[in-house]
This record gives structure tokens, sequence and C-alpha cells, in this order.
């Protein structure tokens, strides 16, 4: 896909299951120390603050000055080894459940479906021509996607003046220039990336669906669709599997490609554009449960892990025709 190519927008389906609620988990955990750290204090001092003008920093009321910079550069090091750690082991774990785009996208996609419905919803609203309920939804859409972003900004611009200062500045108009320019700038690149570019950050901004590429290997945990247990795809279910329990399960329902935020077709492969949110993974089982197959068509496993399953189950096969 070009970069400057006509968009085609992606209707994500919602769905549920394990890894769902995991990554909700995160969200809620993320949310709650990115907004709650600011207001906190200890022994009178913030607990987090980044005073620039100062070129003073406050970590858990100590007060750092740029001889301690070191401290700060050592916890990023290891944040960075901590982070490519992950990748080698379960490949984009980050992105799929703790990053910053990954949550606010699923924040928005949230409002989103409370306030427009689900997708076949969405999707019927915006080929619906232009009309007062139409207007309604979509003004109360992004009110809400710009009070969210613009609390998202005031909370940044809180690392770096105390969150009290910072609320009565912006309520009397007197922020400063650069507190300012903090609000506006990061609260207009989480409305333009979670509420409109979405997948594209994730293909053409963000470095890690390439550094992935040399930092996995063949024991790397990648979502992964067993197409020897798939293919080929039809219709089946419960009744049809009963008489037929060697058919293959994928039933061709397509429900993983609606749940992608990206899109994405695991079917035809592991694609480096995969985040690994796994709501695929959800959305296959609930089908599996309900044809009466066991879970698992779409799971995390390493390429190395499915070849050798794959030769286990080839050998009795082997065995029994060489006895013919």
């Amino acid at each position: 896909m070009k970069l400057l190519a006509a968009r085609e927008k992606i209707y994500v389906r919602e769905t549920t299951g394990w890894y769902s609620n995991w990554r909700w988990a995160s969200v809620w955990l993320t949310q709650l120390v990115f907004f709650g750290l600011p207001w906190l204090n200890w022994n009178g001092y913030p607990l987090l603050l980044f005073d620039l003008a100062a070129s003073k920093f406050h970590v858990f009321g100590l007060l750092l000055g740029p001889q301690d910079s070191i401290y700060l550069a050592a916890w990023l090091i290891m944040a960075v080894l901590v982070g490519g750690l992950a990748t080698v082991v379960v490949s984009r774990v980050w992105c799929g459940f703790a990053c910053p785009h990954t949550v606010y996208t699923e924040i928005f996609m949230w409002i989103e479906r409370r306030i427009e419905g689900g997708r076949s919803a969405r999707m019927r609203l915006d080929q619906a021509p232009w009309s007062a309920p139409k207007f309604r939804k979509k003004a109360l859409k992004h009110g809400a996607w710009v009070l969210l972003s613009a609390w998202t900004g005031l909370t940044f611009v809180g690392y770096f003046t105390p969150i009290k200062t910072v609320l009565h500045d912006f309520l009397t108009l007197a922020l400063g220039p650069w507190q300012w320019f903090g609000l506006l700038a990061y609260g207009a690149l989480a409305y333009a990336n979670a509420g409109w570019l979405r997948e594209r950050v994730c293909r053409h901004l963000c470095p890690s669906s390439r550094l992935q590429r040399v930092l996995t290997c063949r024991d790397t945990l990648v979502v992964t669709y067993d197409r020897w247990r798939g293919e080929p795809r039809g219709l089946r279910n419960a009744k049809s599997r009963a008489h037929h329990p060697q058919s293959m399960d994928c039933v061709d329902c397509t429900l993983c490609i609606q749940v992608c935020p990206g899109g994405n077709d695991i079917r035809q492969g592991f694609d480096h554009d995969c985040v690994g949110c796994a709501a695929c993974i959800d959305a296959c089982n609930l089908v599996m449960d309900k044809i009466g197959a066991p879970g698992g068509l779409i799971r995390y496993a390493s390429q190395r892990a499915i070849e050798r399953q794959h030769r286990a189950l080839a050998v009795p096969s082997s065995a029994n025709g060489g006895g013919k």
C-alpha cells in the first residue's frame, strides 16, 4: 500500500475474550498511571516533574539536577533493552497491548462505538446522506474526542509544570506560550493519530514493524493461523462436524479480518504490519466454540513450534500409509 494512496476506511468490529480483557486491563492501568502521576506528591514535592526551565526534575520527592541525568539515561536504556527482549520473545506485544497509540485508538474506538453503534451501524451511517441525526452523532463523537485530547494535552504539560498550576492557568487563559504549544501539539497528535490515522501510524510512521524483522526469529511467539488445520475453508457447524470430525475448521467467516485494527488477513500468513493485539484470536475462538471445534486455530505460536507439531502429526499418517 502506498503512503499517499486513497485510504479505505477500516470498520473494526468489537470482540470479547481473554486477550481483549488483558488489553483493556492494560488500557486502564496505563491511563491511571498517565493521568494520575501528575496529581501525586511525595514529601511536599510532585512525585514526577520535569522542570526544564530550571534544568531539574523531581522523582519520588528527590530533586535531581543535570549532574544526575545519568540516572534518567540508565532508565531509558533499561526500557529499550526490556522492550527489545519483549519483542524477541513475544514479537509486538508492546504494540498490541501497551503502546500509547494502541491505547488511545482503543479508547477512541470505544467512544465511536458507543455513539455511532457497531460495525454495521457505522458503515450505514457513513454511507447515508447528511441529515440532522447523522450530524448530531458525528458532532458528539468528535466533541468527545476533542475533550479527551485536550485533557490528554493538559496532563502532558502537567509533567513539566505542576498540574494544579496548569489547570488554573488554562481556566484563566494564562498559560505561557510553551505550555500552550505542549497542550495543543500533544492533544492534536492524540486526536489525529487515534481518531483519523490509526493503522497508518503503525504501518508507515512507527519503526517497530521494521525493527522486529531483525529482532524476531523462528522461536518468537507471533499471532499465527494454523493453515494445516484450517484449510480448505468452508461452511461448517457443530452438527456437520459431528458427522465429519476430520473436516477442516476455518468456516471463512472473515471475523478475524473484521476485528483487526489494521484490516489484515492473518490467514494469508504472518504480516509484519500485525501489531499482535490478538483480537483475531478471540474472535476465532468464539467461532470455534459455536461449531464445537477446539480453540487455537489462530493462536500465539512460534514458527518452529508449528513445524514441530505438524511433523509429529505427519508421522502416524505416514506409518499407516506404509502399512497398506
